[in-house]
């Protein structure tokens, strides 16, 4: 081990009781943390054998181990798992989170004879009782996830482990070649690296990756529920008013939305004066607006704070969890489930995209497009650079370069039919354009791992 890994593993080790408390901390709002935490630290409760695949039924003998830490992550992980299991019959999976939402999202994916564990905390004896208990085929880290605990432990023991759907914006890079003397033998450990795009694959090159492949984003390949997308699309055909959603909106950018909302978007009923406006009740003036407001927060802990949010703002709310036949009658529409997106796009008109407003990076666009949903971009899309770029060139999204501009080409885009009609078909456009990435990721992962399966059963 290398001085500085040995320095880090320290760390990590001397860091294991912070990371107790962190998780007692979110277990109290998010009860997920709570469960299974002897797992982060490599030890589990059942007899390796009875967690083991059998030859005879797994084509590998071995478990797929897939590591999606979060919630994005493992929608990602779930396209690139369908094409896996298309082409591998029978196969085993193992399957690993380090968020509470991505391991609730993560065990629709289970199947019988899986395994769903939390990732093992990246010190040396957690990852070598993690790697001896599974002993996995091959490991496939989802996007941006390299350890270099989890990297080193996997060459020692020959197990290939792969970076797919990978990306590194520029902020990362610095941040990695800063501690280039931990991070670039950890990028250089890895097995192959297959990137979303040419700008990912330079930058992943320069902190020492071996791109094997730059195969495209995964999720262009999504396909919508369609049960989802079809009871959206109704609902929407019977809302009073186009409706506009704030989708996977972040800390913070529901009362950047309320503030322009009420300040700028809003406007008089015919016959109202100004000053008589100025009393006028946020509810009225939300339906002077012109269009039904839909909020869907990203993480499921702030449901009940931003209903909170926009109650205090004098607003009525209707959640999801509440609707019955359909969507209740209110000011805004709250989202507050899990794993309906493609409900909510079918819902929507326009979408403006959630951590784009506030600098945090953006959230995917990608599934908007794919259920025909017009998107508008704030200015902070580091994360999903190339995306962005792209659907803003097809005529799928729009950029603008704050909340209040936001909230304004949202309104122009869903009340002009026509216009929206035209968006709506660039997004499809978009999206069909751009898929084939877990195929081709897939076969990949198989060139690795097919020597090996060959002489299983």
């Amino acid at each position: 081990m290398n001085p500085v890994r040995a320095l880090y593993s320290f760390v990590t080790w001397g860091a294991q009781p912070l990371l107790r408390r962190k998780l007692r901390r979110r277990a109290q709002s998010e009860p997920g943390y709570g469960h299974a935490v002897s797992e982060r630290f490599g030890r589990y409760p059942a007899p390796i054998d009875s967690l083991m695949p059998h030859s005879s039924s797994d084509p590998l003998g071995r478990f797929v181990w897939i590591h999606a830490v979060s919630l994005g992550e493992t929608r990602a992980a779930a396209i690139l798992l369908a094409a896996l299991r298309a082409q591998l019959p029978g196969m085993r999976l193992l399957l690993t989170h380090g968020t509470a939402t991505g391991r609730a999202e993560g065990e629709k994916l289970l199947q019988p004879g899986d395994v769903q564990v939390w990732q093992p905390w990246d010190t040396p004896g957690a990852v070598a009782r993690f790697l001896r208990k599974f002993r996995p085929a091959i490991g496939i880290l989802m996007e941006t996830e390299v350890w270099p605990n989890l990297v080193a432990g996997c060459r020692r023991r020959g197990i290939p482990l792969v970076l797919a759907n990978a990306r590194l914006n520029a902020r990362s890079l610095r941040n990695a070649q800063r501690l280039a003397p931990l991070a670039r033998p950890a990028f250089a450990g890895l097995t192959a690296v297959w990137a979303q795009t040419e700008a990912d694959a330079d930058r992943l090159r320069a902190i020492g990756a071996k791109v094997r492949g730059v195969f495209g984003n995964l999720k262009f390949d999504v396909v919508p529920d369609a049960a989802q997308l079809a009871q959206g699309r109704a609902w929407r055909d019977h809302a009073a008013r186009p409706v506009v959603m704030l989708a996977s909106s972040r800390e913070g950018e529901e009362a950047m939305w309320l503030e322009s909302f009420l300040q700028k978007t809003a406007v008089p009923l015919a016959g109202t004066s100004q000053s008589a406006m100025k009393n006028e009740a946020p509810a009225t003036l939300a339906m002077a607006s012109g269009v039904q407001w839909l909020i869907v927060p990203r993480h499921p802990q702030r449901f009940d704070e931003v209903h909170q949010l926009l109650i205090r703002a004098g607003l009525t709310v209707s959640r999801r969890s509440a609707w019955g036949a359909g969507p209740d009658a209110a000011d805004v529409w709250l989202g507050d489930s899990l794993g309906e997106m493609a409900l909510y796009y079918g819902l929507a008109h326009v979408a403006m995209l959630g951590g784009s407003f506030a600098a945090l990076g953006g959230q995917n666009l990608i599934e908007a497009a794919a259920c025909g949903c017009p998107v508008v971009l704030g200015p902070h899309t580091f994360n999903f650079l190339e995306a962005a770029e792209l659907a803003c060139a097809a005529g799928a999204a729009r950029r603008v370069p704050d909340m209040a501009a936001g909230v304004a080409q949202a309104n122009i885009l869903a009340l002009d039919p026509a216009l929206q009609a035209s968006a709506s078909q660039r997004a499809s456009r978009f999206a069909s354009e751009h898929r084939g990435g877990a195929s081709a990721t897939a076969q990949a992962v198989l060139a690795i791992v097919q020597p090996a399966g060959a002489g299983a059963g």
